[in-house]
């Protein structure tokens, strides 16, 4: 049954929605009951040979935009989001799970990352270098760098776009997404905003179908000369090897493995709360989602007990019923992966505190999950589950925690609790992670750079530095004659 309050999404190429050229579509199914809500476009090569050459067309009108043109269209792409933003939050919940709350928080955190790229749009510069000739003048200019192709996931529909489309459109680049089949229509709504703010035709453009498909035809296309993905540690390695072979630039915000150090001297109240509602945020499915629980010996079990209970008041439902804390996971896949991580973990002797299985028998729903006594070689200790299943391990020394949440290849985010100057120095001075919060919750704002290290990717999706991936660096010398 179609619920009638979910479109049917379709291609966005130009300016207009469209159906693929050869009318297939993917079913999008609710989460929190396994039925079917609506239909997405399935894009082929004629649609997206379509959308390359919109793209191309859009990107030679937005260049020559002004930045301050180009603000003043996010500006009103930004208010038509922030009054859409209940509409928008609802179809997010119906096709991806989180609770409604959850929801709306993205939508309204997608306005704010868009406003403040408007702004960063009008700080763009270059400079003016003294010359050695004194009849030289000598300019480094900052230039769009063409026409951009996005890969965004499921978990962030709204945030994954956003934070890629408002930086291309700040520093006048055009903006072909491949976004999620599971969750099609909130992209959408965001991408409608844009429409409707008066971005001129080709500017931004929405695609769905094979990923894989998709991506090898995309980022290899002569019109593409920047490509910016979120997503697995495996795939981001293999669509930046691909576009490596195409000089193309690349951004990659991969897979990571959050772990958290609870000092010796830590608030340990403040580091249940805030590592509970870290770890449980729309299921644990967050690329930044604490896992490994990394707790001073002398306070592991006053830690343990606090964590699970605070567990076990989650009202576990759909999204959009009151009252519910915890949604559920994205789709079948993620029940089958948590099984396996918990299986794994009893395997190997821990112990299941809490959780640890499927609830109900229709849709996706997955009790929150804590394990004790797991060694370092436990799955969960070493993949990331991305789903509500967390893990804890004392330890003596601060430095022991430090090489543990070093010893994996991820480097995306950290999280640490202490009441010492001299551990917070310490533990940002040696923790291996592109973003490390002390005694507080995750904060990705737009001002702040958000990306990682090592296997987790390079380059970022937050701060100034976000743009200058979008721009090309020209040199020029001029001497008068």
């Amino acid at each position: 049954m179609t619920t009638p309050a979910y479109p049917d999404t379709r291609l966005l190429i130009d300016n207009q929605w469209v159906d693929a050229a050869d009318g297939r579509t993917l079913d999008v199914l609710n989460p929190a009951n396994g039925q079917v809500i609506g239909r997405v476009a399935h894009a082929g090569v004629p649609d997206l040979d379509r959308a390359l050459a919109a793209a191309q067309r859009g990107f030679e009108t937005w260049r020559d935009t002004s930045a301050h043109d180009r603000a003043a269209v996010m500006r009103r792409a930004a208010g038509l989001l922030r009054e859409r933003a209940e509409d928008v939050a609802r179809l997010l919940t119906l096709e991806q799970g989180k609770p409604l709350a959850e929801a709306r928080a993205e939508t309204l955190a997608g306005a704010t990352i868009i406003e403040w790229f408007a702004d960063e749009a009008l700080r763009v510069y270059g400079r003016i270098v003294p010359s050695r000739n004194l009849s030289a003048l000598q300019l480094v200019i900052k230039e769009p760098v063409g026409p951009v192709a996005a890969f965004t996931p499921w978990n962030f529909p709204i945030n994954q776009v956003v934070r890629k489309l408002a930086a291309a459109l700040a520093t006048g680049c055009s903006f072909l997404c491949k976004a999620p089949e599971e969750t099609p229509a909130s992209p959408a709504a965001l991408l409608q905003a844009f429409v409707d703010a008066g971005l001129p035709p080709g500017v931004a453009g929405l695609v769905y179908g094979n990923p894989a498909e998709i991506s090898g035809y995309l980022i290899p296309h002569p019109v593409i000369r920047k490509v910016t993905f979120t997503g697995s540690t495996p795939v981001g390695k293999q669509l930046a090897a691909l576009a490596g072979a195409h000089m193309k630039r690349v951004s990659m915000e991969l897979g990571g493995h959050a772990p958290v150090i609870v000092a010796e001297d830590a608030d340990v109240e403040l580091a249940v709360k805030i590592s509970a509602a870290s770890k449980f945020r729309n299921a644990g499915q967050v690329c930044i989602s604490p896992t490994r629980f990394l707790v001073h010996s002398s306070l592991v079990d006053e830690f343990t007990r606090a964590f699970v209970r605070r567990a076990e008041s989650l009202k576990l439902g759909d999204g959009l019923a009151e009252g519910t804390t915890l949604g559920p996971l994205a789709n079948a896949r993620r029940i089958a992966a948590m099984d396996k991580v918990v299986e794994d973990a009893r395997r190997r002797g821990a112990e299941v505190l809490t959780g640890g299985a499927r609830v109900g028998e229709a849709g996706n729903f997955f009790a929150p999950t804590i394990i004790a006594g797991l060694t370092t070689e436990a799955d969960l200790f070493n993949n990331e589950p991305f789903g509500p299943v967390a893990g804890i391990r004392a330890f003596d020394r601060l430095d022991e925690a430090i090489a543990e949440a070093n010893r994996l290849s991820y480097g995306l985010a950290a999280y640490a609790f202490t009441r010492s100057l001299r551990n917070a120095q310490q533990l940002m001075s040696r923790v291996e992670a592109g973003m490390l919060w002390i005694n507080q919750p995750a904060t990705p704002s737009a001002e702040l750079p958000f990306g990682g290290v090592k296997d987790s990717g390079y380059g970022t999706e937050g701060g100034p530095e976000a743009l200058e991936a979008y721009l090309n660096t020209k040199a020029v010398s001029a001497v008068g004659v």
